[in-house]
């Protein structure tokens, strides 16, 4: 029932999503505005993603998600009324672009950890690749969909199309039956949970390396957004329908990945390090494509690396995580990977409208790959291991031969395990918290 309203949901929104990036561009012709818009869109996540992840904590998942959903819906409608009226503005599109990032900030971490209730801890890895598989599918119909609808029938009717898409998802979690999820019990409101949950995670330096590397990719590699429009629009001078493509193209490689990742069935610091790598050595390649249509065929392995490092982050941040915390922890993972949008967004679009799309899709890259080289070189230097060209590959292929490796049925505490066990060769180097403090996950 859940992926069932997602995959009606995700489509209007990513029909959303094209149609709100064209309205700028046609109210504004500026990548700058654009920026401004993915800016404000997930600035609330920045502001307020800690304490939505408090709020995910102290109640019910499935009771949070029906009410940010209402909310989304609702605030589609509105956008619709103004389109379709002839009254819309740039400053609409913004206020309310602002509307929806204060609704993310607690529907993300509230539905990040609501899988798991769902689910279990066993098949958890397995369930965010197959939710990642569920996004990407609709983003591959969503763009492709809006971008038609756009040129047939206008952005106003798009938006309106995604505000019934919502009643889906709310079908889907009113029909769930309660008894049959694995409810976390609720954390009492108490003082200083905000901060209980920072110290948490800081004295977990596998939380730490996890969610800095998100940090960094989510807020200069993930601003696609603005990218591929600029790129559609000054690049190729293509119109709606050669933009709505290019997301297609990256939705596909996306869900590849995710398939991959669900085949793949564990976790481990070294495939998220090394599809944090290839990631950014693709993007810097995507820079220098000459033509549109080797331009979009490099976002197809681009969305496989992508999307195995975001279910290798989700999976290694959720498993390492201990129940009562994980709202918290989410909110912290959920502020990094999008809260960081707001400063990278408006960069990266100032960038490609100064210097072209070019410089900014290249910079954006870069970054990504430095930051995963140093997380990488540190986690060698603690854990004693290597990452060589070969082990990056394979990190992109589902590992075959090897059984899952699962996490024990209760989570297992940072103090755990005081020193590093000795492990055969090539099985895995096991973390602890004198390194990388989560037992569960293997490197």
């Amino acid at each position: 029932m859940f992926a069932a309203g997602q995959t009606v949901s995700n489509t209007g929104t990513w029909m959303q999503r094209i149609a709100q990036d064209w309205l700028v561009l046609q109210l504004t012709g500026s990548t700058t505005a654009l920026g401004v818009t993915t800016g404000l869109q997930f600035l609330p996540m920045l502001l307020f993603g800690l304490w939505g992840g408090v709020i995910a904590d102290r109640y019910r998942k499935r009771v949070l998600l029906i009410g940010t959903q209402t909310v989304m819906g609702l605030l589609a409608a509105v956008m619709a009324v103004l389109v379709l009226s002839g009254a819309v503005e740039v400053w609409h599109v913004w206020l309310l672009a602002f509307g929806l990032g204060l609704a993310t900030a607690v529907d993300n971490p509230a539905r990040q950890s609501f899988v798991i209730e769902m689910v279990g801890r066993k098949d958890l890895a397995n369930a965010v690749s197959l939710n990642s598989a569920n996004f990407q599918l609709a983003r591959i119909v969503g763009p492709a969909v809006g971008g038609l609808l756009i040129t047939a029938i206008g952005t106003g009717w798009v938006f309106a199309l995604n505000a019934v898409s919502y009643i889906a998802v709310l079908l889907g979690l009113l029909a769930m039956r309660e008894a049959e999820l694995r409810t976390m019990p609720v954390v009492p409101r108490e003082k200083g949970q905000l901060r209980e949950g920072l110290r948490y995670v800081r004295g977990r330096p596998d939380l730490l390396v996890a969610i800095a590397l998100v940090g960094f990719i989510g807020t200069f590699g993930f601003n696609f957004a603005v990218t591929l429009a600029g790129f559609s629009n000054n690049v190729f001078h293509a119109g709606p329908g050669s933009f709505g493509l290019l997301n297609t193209v990256f939705a596909v490689g996306s869900l590849a990945g995710a398939l991959l990742a669900a085949k793949r069935g564990r976790t481990r610091l070294r495939v998220l390090v090394g599809a944090a790598i290839v990631f950014g050595l693709l993007e810097t390649a995507a820079a220098f494509m000459p033509g549109y249509w080797s331009f979009a065929l490099l976002l197809v392995p681009i969305g496989i690396a992508g999307l195995t490092f975001n279910t290798a982050a989700n999976s290694t941040v959720q498993l390492g995580s201990d129940p009562a915390m994980r709202g918290r922890v989410m909110g912290i993972y959920m502020l990094v990977f999008m809260g960081g949008t707001p400063l990278g967004g408006p960069l990266i679009g100032w960038l490609a409208e100064s210097f072209g799309p070019r410089v900014g899709l290249f910079a954006g890259g870069l970054i990504s790959l430095i930051a995963a080289l140093t997380v990488g070189a540190l986690l060698a230097r603690h854990s004693g291991i290597r990452l060589r060209p070969r082990a990056m590959v394979r990190a992109l292929r589902p590992a075959a031969a090897t059984a899952p490796t699962t996490a024990p049925a209760t989570a297992p505490t940072a103090a755990a395990s005081p020193t590093v066990p000795t492990t055969p060769a090539g099985a895995g180097v096991t973390a602890t918290r004198s390194g990388f403090g989560n037992p569960a996950v293997k490197i």
